[in-house]
């Protein structure tokens, strides 16, 4: 009976109890529910376990880890007809995060395991690098630099090494993981209006629904010129065009910029090839910035060639066809000069480089709606943006818009 009982805690209870812990703070976020210490207690408790418990508990609870943070990617199938893939895609992440953090149970030892979980901070399956297990710290009493983290790690692993009540000493380590309080950047010296929609991703992309989107952008362009605002920023794909092709919404969009900065999200065609980007229209000229990294399975697939050109021509029917520019592009706006990120970029550690103080992000969250995913994007935009003393103005639709630091 007590074997049973040890097997059914090692192999369910304890394994789900490990992913709530680990993922609470995602939840707390979403119900506005957020406390410090609350996610401190859970951080610090799941990652206890993921370095103590038995072998065999650690890839199930990886599974529960893969659902809790990434059930949501399925969603955007739907829009290409493939709604019956939506648990597949669940069930996929679920197996490859069993495998990411069942990897911790290849040895007993909680200082191995210490440094595998360390090593994995740096390990993105299929180039997505949502799941950042220091990320599990972004709202709490400890810090996330990686070095605070290999610091929390080695001391939860110690406990380990002593007996009783002496188990609590290489937890007072943890207090030099404190971080100091953040002062947050300086405002720009610009009055930003930032545009949040809440366009079904069913609707977005009709062409019935084209001149009523069109109609509300423009709208949204005019009360922020009435309301003497510097700069207007919509979603990504606020026009769900190719704006190159249609001169005729340019023009109007550039005598506006005579009156004030406006930023959209759009696609664009050259030569042949397909950018998702931004426009920047501004005193009567356009800057178009392309993006820079495109998202795994959304806009490109991250599979020897052999696989992806099939996935592509039969199951996304070319829509995972984008490319790339070389690098970001920076606008300046009143002497003020803004890194462009649309939607993917902004979790991206590369866009945030020192001489990047202000960045301007843009996305559509309606593929994943309604889900956690605005949630997550919003934790992993302050993750890098509090690392890198950045600020960023924030556009979105189906939800996440707002200045995040």
């Amino acid at each position: 009976m007590k074997i049973e009982s040890k097997i059914t805690f090692e192999l369910l209870t304890l394994p789900l109890l490990i992913a709530i812990s680990f993922s609470a703070f995602i939840y707390w976020e979403y119900f506005h529910l957020t406390s410090k210490a609350l996610n401190t207690l859970t951080g610090l408790g799941a990652l206890y376990a993921l370095l103590h418990a038995p072998k065999r508990t650690l890839p199930i609870a990886g599974f529960w880890i893969g659902l809790l943070w990434c059930y949501w990617i399925g969603y955007s199938f739907q829009y290409y007809g493939l709604g019956w893939a939506q648990i597949w895609v669940a069930f996929g992440f679920g197996i490859v995060y069993a495998l990411y953090y069942g990897s911790l149970g290849l040895t007993h030892n909680p200082w191995i395991r210490a440094l595998i979980l360390f090593a994995l901070t740096y390990v993105w399956p299929m180039d997505f690098n949502w799941m950042q297990p220091e990320l599990i710290f972004v709202e709490s009493y400890i810090g996330f630099e990686k070095w605070q983290f290999a610091l929390v790690l080695l001391s939860l692993a110690s406990t380990s090494y002593f007996i009783k009540y002496k188990k609590s000493i290489p937890l007072f380590a943890l207090f030099i993981t404190i971080p100091p309080s953040y002062t947050p950047p300086v405002q720009p010296p610009l009055r930003i209006k930032l545009v949040s929609t809440d366009i079904s991703q069913d609707l977005k992309w009709q062409e019935s629904m084209m001149g009523d989107i069109i109609n509300e952008n423009f709208h949204q362009i005019d009360l922020a010129i009435n309301r003497g605002y510097d700069l207007v920023v919509l979603p990504e794909s606020a026009f769900v065009i190719y704006m190159n092709h249609y001169p005729l919404i340019q023009e109007e969009l550039l005598k506006r910029s005579q009156s004030i900065a406006i930023l959209t999200g759009t696609l664009h065609e050259e030569n042949s090839l397909h950018y998702n980007v931004s426009y920047l229209f501004n005193k009567g000229e356009i800057t178009v910035a392309k993006k820079t990294i495109l998202v795994p399975f959304g806009e490109y697939i991250p599979l020897p060639s052999i696989f992806r050109d099939w996935i592509n021509r039969h199951v996304f029917e070319g829509g995972s066809n984008f490319v790339t520019a070389d690098k970001p592009t920076d606008f300046v706006i009143k002497g003020v000069k803004f890194r462009n990120a649309i939607c993917y970029e902004a979790t991206r550690e590369e866009l945030y480089t020192p001489d990047a103080k202000y960045l301007i992000a843009i996305s559509n969250n309606g593929w994943f709606k309604p889900s956690i995913e605005p949630t997550l994007q919003n934790l992993l935009i302050r993750f890098y943006a509090r690392k890198n003393g950045s600020m960023v103005f924030h556009s979105a639709n189906g939800g996440g818009s707002g200045v995040v630091y």
